[in-house]
């Protein structure tokens, strides 16, 4: 979103980039911040190697790294241990990873179903299925899909993947058009794409891990930046930093912007979360779902 780098340009600094995708966001902030310094991470060799062609104009002022969320405090100590002036999740897929049918994250292109950010390390997503057991991909289905049939779906997918049914993006479709009764709205497929994309990449725990890791790793008054792209994300990401749940004082009177978050690290600089514009969702349909938040780091 066109907000993201004026919530997280603070100034000269070491700024992280945890999700450098193609490099646009850390482009864009290296450009109209001269005394930034980037530190910039992704699972994605494919990614990094574009990022770093990218960003060559910035010469030392740029390091990438190789690694997952969890890994990200290995990289800072490897950058010098500097705290960051300002920090960036955007825990969207890239373009060209959607766009790639060799990634299989996509429904509308047929490729092999494999879902990994890093297709160096573990297993594809066709085969993780294969060994799944059906209670496993429901609570998959309905923890990362927010799908309603989740029994349903996991009982014929996990029959698909053990019959060697189960290989390709175009399988996993048909199996869900079955399973459905038919074919479903566009936004089933991407429900059940998704789900299981985070749950090969095991993107909730590595999050988990990089958002209890970041007040340490912050310098005061730093900003972190997340953009989240579905409900779980964003949950994930608000009682983390947030640092629990939202008490109000009384039923009567809503929680004062200035009241919110009088204990922990964070004081939440978007009183809501900000959604792109509709000139934004024109330009870019896949942005519709953003949601950005911003968070400061308060002073030890």
């Amino acid at each position: 979103m066109a907000e993201t780098v004026t919530w997280l340009r603070r100034g000269p600094g070491l700024y992280l980039d945890a999700t450098l995708g193609d490099g646009g966001h850390a482009d864009a902030l290296l450009a109209a911040e001269p005394g930034a310094r980037l530190l910039g991470c992704d699972r994605d060799p494919g990614a990094l190697a574009f990022a770093r062609e990218r960003l060559a104009r910035f010469g030392d002022r740029v390091t990438v790294a190789h690694v997952a969320f969890r890994e990200l405090p290995a990289a800072h100590r490897a950058a010098g241990n500097t705290p960051f002036t300002g920090a960036l999740f955007d825990l969207g897929l890239s373009s060209r990873q959607l766009d790639d049918p060799a990634r299989g994250m996509s429904f509308q292109t047929e490729g092999p179903l494999d879902l990994r950010m890093d297709p160096s390390r573990g297993d594809s997503a066709a085969e993780r299925l294969r060994g799944a057991t059906e209670d496993t991909i429901a609570q998959v289905l309905r923890a990362h899909g927010d799908l309603r049939q989740a029994g349903t779906l996991a009982r014929a997918l996990v029959a698909a993947a053990r019959a060697g049914e189960l290989a390709t993006t175009r399988d996993l479709v048909s199996v869900l058009d079955k399973a459905l009764g038919g074919r479903p709205h566009p936004r089933r497929y991407a429900q059940a794409f998704q789900a299981l994309r985070i749950w090969v990449n095991d993107e909730a725990a590595e999050l988990e891990a990089a958002l209890q890791w970041l007040p340490e790793a912050m310098s005061p008054g730093g900003v972190v930046v997340t953009i989240a792209y579905h409900s779980g994300e964003d949950r994930r990401i608000k009682q983390a930093l947030r640092g629990g749940k939202r008490t109000f004082p009384s039923r009567r009177r809503p929680q004062l912007a200035s009241e919110a978050l009088s204990h922990g690290p964070w004081e939440e600089l978007t009183r809501h979360v900000v959604s792109p514009t509709q000139d934004e969702v024109v330009r870019n349909p896949r942005a519709r779902s953003a949601r950005l938040r911003a968070f400061r780091r308060r002073p030890s």
